[in-house]
């Protein structure tokens, strides 16, 4: 064969790949993306149905007896329940001892609040520096402690501050110059919601250090040598390290705390033998007097619908927060 004919011989054709599929079109991504999407929505439905059962028709039925005149009469059905309008908050709202009220509950949850978490942190702190067995020993206390049932800490608790046969009483008095042999810490209202107070921190603090150690974890122990290096001492490497990393943590405890001292209901009720005096009166307290005490069942919802808003202002903050806590990170 000669060179014109080599240069001449015909080529057999290469097989081509077939072209990939476009990522560009709409007809099985998109099939795909709508049944990721729905998936999550399918795992919440029960939980949502759940929530819509148990919350959303007492929520409902709140705030239409808050605007309605609804007293015993509408309640055996002599008389039909009639819309007042917003004549129930009007009434609530101009009267002072619901501002009472009010005040008392914000000052009794920001004293909760603020000795919780203090106690806890100083605990969670201490808990780093312990050996494993009183470590554990610790973590036991706090666990038995935190299943204790509300009614059964608040029995403990009436007993423990007996005016006749309290043991806190007795402690006390055995402290040179103290007498307080037969003091009846009920008798006033700030000593009794200090007695209270002290009574939720009790049931509060062990979540909080819970919390606050499994955070403490995740502290990494370098920069807490490098902030040593550099002459922090203890406080200031738990201002500088330890109170940055910890602060999602702090912000979501807070305001827990702030929503349940808010709602404090049993503690108080069971204390005073379901009967709180007016210096005792919670925004919870004052709501179900209201309602089962005084039989004025659309004041009561109106009370309780605005403690609602009041914590869904708490919720807004804490929201704020950690959505500004989600930009900086």
């Amino acid at each position: 064969m000669s060179a014109a004919d080599t240069t001449t011989a015909k080529v057999p054709p290469t097989r081509q790949a077939p072209p990939p599929p476009s990522t560009t079109g709409d007809g099985p991504r998109r099939k795909r993306t709508t049944g990721s999407a729905a998936v999550p929505w399918g795992l919440l439905a029960p939980c949502l149905l759940i929530l819509a059962f148990v919350l959303g028709y007492p929520l409902v039925r709140l705030v239409t007896l808050s605007f309605q005149e609804f007293g015993q009469s509408q309640l055996w059905g002599f008389q039909p329940a009639k819309s007042v309008g917003f004549d129930n908050f009007s009434k609530v709202l101009g009267d002072s001892e619901f501002w009472a009220v009010v005040v008392r509950t914000i000052i009794f949850a920001a004293g909760c609040v603020i000795f919780t978490m203090v106690i806890g942190m100083m605990i969670a702190l201490l808990l780093q520096r312990v050996s494993v067995w009183v470590k554990t020993l610790i973590n036991i206390a706090l666990v038995a402690s935190w299943g204790m049932p509300i009614i059964v800490a608040t029995t403990v608790f009436k007993w423990l501050f007996d005016s006749d046969y309290g043991i806190f009483n007795a402690v006390l008095s055995r402290l040179p110059g103290v007498d307080m042999i037969g003091h009846n810490w009920f008798a006033s209202g700030p000593q009794g919601l200090a007695v209270i107070m002290l009574l939720v921190v009790w049931g509060a603090v062990p979540f909080v250090v819970i919390t606050l150690s499994a955070g403490l974890t995740q502290v990494p122990k370098e920069m807490e040598e490098a902030a040593r290096l550099d002459g922090a001492g203890a406080w200031g490497v738990f201002r500088y390290v330890t109170l940055p990393i910890l602060k999602p943590i702090i912000v979501m405890l807070t305001t827990l705390s702030v929503i349940w001292d808010m709602g404090v209901f049993p503690q108080v009720f069971v204390m005073r033998n379901g009967h709180p005096e007016a210096e005792f009166q919670l925004l919870t307290t004052y709501s179900y007097d209201r309602a089962f005490v005084v039989n004025d069942y659309a004041q009561g919802s109106a009370i309780a619908l605005l403690t609602v808003l009041l914590l869904l202002g708490v919720v807004a903050v804490y929201m704020r927060q950690m959505l500004k806590i989600g930009e900086v990170e």
